[in-house]
């Protein structure tokens, strides 16, 4: 097992101990430092390392105190900054926009080790410290926040986070080609202000002219907070360029700035995602933690292996596409099986692989051919709301590897668990994957995610219709009835998404009540920042079509359809009877077997006033004064009544 020194310097003990009496960059983090591939920090330290540079980290510094970040020295060329893994708002907030109690990012889980805003926080501190030093910007934060953006938590639209920041760079997308040019290009000598060609960065100018692209340019950041259409057809101008092969750079007004976001780099090939996955890490957190409990977020990917990278699903409530991008590049099998071969050596791996997967796990090559020339098509999913015509949908080589991964000595079972695209699984003709997959790689439940049931919610979300689910499902059921397996099917739902009304809401219980099982866990809709269904929330309007789309905002609203996905739970009772009413569907309330509700039984004093009615009439009756009528019959007792159910 390598020693404490092999992770990157963290303290001046850690420079002295290397004999390094100066270095080149200094990569500050919002996350806990895990030398791990599935961080990007761990990446981008370790690319730079590889590159010849000499890399500490500053992980979680104390954001209210200065020598926090000059306790390492000024570094050479320049400081690079990133929030973590996550936006730093959506790790301290849930989707109510209250206070997380935890942090699987930092270390003994708790919440609070970096500030709202990190990348924004973290960058005014370093401009503080070191003055006119390069500052460069990435990771997802920085990715989702390069252009004027609705920001759920302020509830306004904010600039560009370079302009909050006083970066002078960002970096988005995945990061490793732009982050090794421009730190080639510091060493160079040259000044941070003159790097302005590198694909993959967003820069600031006083002249637009200065963009060496082809550029478009959307509506200025004053226009876009004015006016609601302006900011949906910036955002679908913004999604739509975002490809390595025919976007060109956007240019969006500042003030009396630009905004020049040059188009995307070009994704690794097979080879250099080899040669950054078998870098020399150490793939745990820094021992540093230890004592306070660790950094849970490694248990997830400890013994997981990423395959792939891009997303061609292309959900609309989904960063990726405006992150990592819609195009596939993959690792060669014979990298993945030296990288789970090492994993087999670990003093703690029990046999086990928790996933070989990625952002869908089934995805190891391009959509269709066409895409490798021409870039992904705008306007145009590959798969929803229909799967294209010339989508290329095959598992072969996805199967040969798993195949190869459980013949290594050592391997008890291989599981798939960040995610399977059922509707691509479909369309793949020959039956051998899905076979495998049920026979071989589930640990007991498969998650995957219809997420609603409704056509138009669903048409605005980006994912196929239901009936391709129900297909899905059918023929799962059927292939582990063949195997002779009892595996579960998990799926994913989503409340409160955009174009989702309170009755949208209804039919999905309804949906769930025919299917028999009850979800556990329901995802209320999220506007993260960039995504088409966070402008759909801002603004009302659908981008792609410019159409008045639902929108559940009211916390209440949000409430009710939440617990309407979750309808058996006891508390949940009033909420449901109050949603139903309010839709005028009184119809699920009853006894039949689609009711969602049982009547509500009286309370005892209105038990106590209706026995003391049925008294009065029944003595009047046999008074004479109503002889000629009958007492209105009780109700019958059926199977589903409230004394039954006591």
């Amino acid at each position: 097992m390598k020693n404490d020194h092999d992770f990157l310097p963290i303290s001046l003990d850690d420079l002295h101990q290397r004999g390094w009496y100066y270095y080149d960059f200094l990569l500050i983090t919002g996350d806990a430092y895990v030398d791990h591939p599935s961080f990007g920090t761990a990446i981008i330290s370790r690319v730079l390392e590889n590159e010849g540079y000499r890399v500490a980290i500053l992980a979680q510094p104390d954001w209210k105190n200065l020598e926090s970040f000059t306790a390492l020295g000024r570094p050479r060329y320049g400081v690079l900054i990133n929030g973590g893994n996550i936006d730093s708002m959506v790790a301290h907030y849930t989707a109510a926009r209250k206070r997380r109690h935890d942090d699987a990012y930092s270390p003994g889980n708790r919440a609070g080790l970096r500030p709202d805003r990190a990348t924004i926080v973290y960058a005014n501190k370093v401009r503080e410290a070191f003055g006119d030093i390069p500052i460069i910007i990435g990771g997802l934060e920085a990715s989702l926040r390069r252009f004027a953006h609705y920001d759920y938590w302020d509830d306004k639209v904010r600039r560009s986070i370079l302009l909050d920041s006083q970066a002078d760079l960002l970096t988005y997308g995945m990061g490793e080609r732009a982050t090794r040019q421009i730190a080639a290009l510091l060493a160079a000598g040259t000044p941070v202000k003159e790097i302005t060609s590198v694909k993959g960065t967003c820069f600031l100018s006083k002249d637009p002219n200065l963009c060496p692209f082809p550029a478009i340019t959307v509506s200025s950041y004053e226009e876009v907070c004015r006016n609601k259409k302006a900011y949906a057809a910036a955002n679908l101008v913004e999604y739509d360029e975002h490809d390595p092969i025919r976007g060109r750079a956007v240019i969006q007004p500042h003030a009396d700035r630009y905004l020049i976001a040059n188009p995307p780099a070009m994704p690794l090939n097979t080879q250099e995602m080899d040669a950054v996955a078998e870098l020399p890490y150490m793939r745990e957190p820094h021992p540093i933690y230890d004592a306070i409990g660790g950094v849970p977020a490694i248990e997830e990917v400890r013994f997981s292996v990423t395959h792939n990278r891009g997303c061609f699903g292309a959900c609309k409530f989904c960063s990726l596409a405006f992150h990592q991008g819609r195009m596939i590049t993959s690792r060669s099998h014979e990298s993945i099986i030296r990288e789970v071969t090492a994993l087999t050596k670990h003093p703690g791996f029990k046999g086990y692989i928790h996933d070989v997967g990625g952002p869908t796990a089934n995805f190891r090559r391009p959509s269709c051919k066409k895409q490798l020339k021409h870039g992904l098509c705008k306007n145009r999913d590959c798969l929803a709301p229909t799967p294209c015509p010339n989508l290329d949908a095959d598992h072969t080589d996805y199967l040969q590897l798993l195949r190869k991964l459980r013949q290594i000595p050592g391997i008890k079972k291989i599981f798939i668990r960040s995610g399977i695209r059922f509707d691509y699984l479909l369309e793949d003709k020959n039956g051998e994957f899905f076979a495998d997959l049920v026979k071989h790689h589930i640990s007991g439940q498969l998650k995957v995610a219809p997420e609603h049931c409704v056509g138009h919610v669903l048409d605005a979300m980006g994912k196929p219709h239901i009936q391709t689910y129900e297909k899905f499902r059918e023929k799962y059921q059927r292939l582990n009835q063949k195997y002779g397996k009892n595996q579960y099917l998990v799926p994913y739902l989503m409340s409160s998404h955009p174009g989702c009304t309170l009755s949208d809401a209804i039919a999905m219980a309804q949906w769930i009540n025919k299917t028999g099982r009850q979800p556990e866990q329901v995802q209320d809709f999220y506007p993260t920042p960039g995504t088409l269904s966070t402008c759909m929330y801002y603004t009302g309007l659908d981008p792609r079509t410019m159409e008045p789309v639902h929108i559940p905002k009211s916390p209440h609203e949000k409430e009710l359809q939440r617990a309407l996905l979750q309808w058996k739970r006891p508390e949940k009772r009033r909420l449901i009877m109050e949603a139903l009413h309010k839709a005028g569907r009184e119809d699920l309330i009853g006894y039949g077997p689609n009711c969602l509700l049982r009547p509500s039984r009286p309370s005892k004093a209105t038990a106590a006033t209706k026995s003391s009615s049925d008294k009065h009439h029944s003595t009047t009756s046999r008074s004479g004064t109503s002889a000629h009528r009958k007492s209105p019959s009780p109700p019958r007792q059926g199977k589903g009544s409230p004394k039954k159910r006591r």
